[in-house]
């Protein structure tokens, strides 16, 4: 089988060819070598250490337990172990909960977001920092004081995607009642229903509600627009 280093350099060759079809991914997850890879990128991690609903940690993987979880892909009988609910405290005296998967799911996890970075990964906005190879809050706050020179509006989105009849639908429950922005509008634009939180200050003649709307309109056309 091929080394996953050169199948996900070939993969990342194609990512900006917007005719290509990637074909037959999943016949990666049958080659031992990229479990081999994603437990080197994993296997330092503290948490490893903590066993999940199987009763798992890193603790005595090996090819024997690779295999076995290779063999559950071919005859598609594979299903993720919930994940163990636990709670640790946060500065304000409540409790954050977490849920913990099976080092085994963990595994197949980062397999699968090996593959999948290296197809989208060439194609993110520059302007995109969160989870992100080399990138982060720090690399977003040294762009924002490089290039940064003032605006009259701020907007946030918060989106979450949630497959419906029609396709997919944003139902962000930002609760409207909770939102703390002053302007809180739900727009449909085909099978997605956007949310958007926005702040507008010093008041602009158009406010930052209406011109993400525009925006998003702008985008849709030139995605639909032949090249």
């Amino acid at each position: 089988m091929r080394s996953p280093e050169n199948v996900l350099e070939s993969l990342k060759s194609k990512a900006c060819n917007k005719s290509y079809k990637y074909e037959r991914l999943y016949r990666n997850l049958y080659n031992p070598q990229f479990y081999l890879l994603a437990y080197q990128r994993i296997q330092a991690k503290p948490g490893n250490m903590t066993a999940g609903t199987d009763g798992k940690t890193i603790d005595g993987m090996g090819m024997a337990r690779i295999n076995a979880l290779i063999e559950k892909m071919r005859d598609f009988s594979y299903q993720p172990n919930p994940a163990r609910r636990t709670y640790i405290p946060k500065s304000n005296g409540k409790m954050r909960p977490l849920g913990i998967p099976s080092f085994d799911d963990k595994l197949i996890q980062e397999v699968v977001r090996l593959i999948l970075e290296s197809i989208y990964e060439p194609t993110f906005s520059d302007y995109s920092h969160g989870f992100r190879i080399n990138r982060s809050c720090h690399t977003a706050l040294k762009y924002v004081q490089k290039y940064f020179t003032g605006t009259k509006w701020f907007v946030q989105f918060i989106f979450s995607f949630y497959p419906t009849k029609g396709g997919f639908s944003t139902m962000e429950q930002t609760n409207k009642q909770e939102a703390k922005s002053p302007i809180v509008r739900e727009y449909k634009i085909g099978d997605i229903t956007y949310i958007v939180k926005a702040v507008v200050k010093d008041g602009v003649r158009e406010d930052a509600a209406t011109k993400v709307r525009r925006l998003i309109h702008n985008d849709l056309k030139q995605e639909k627009s032949p090249v």
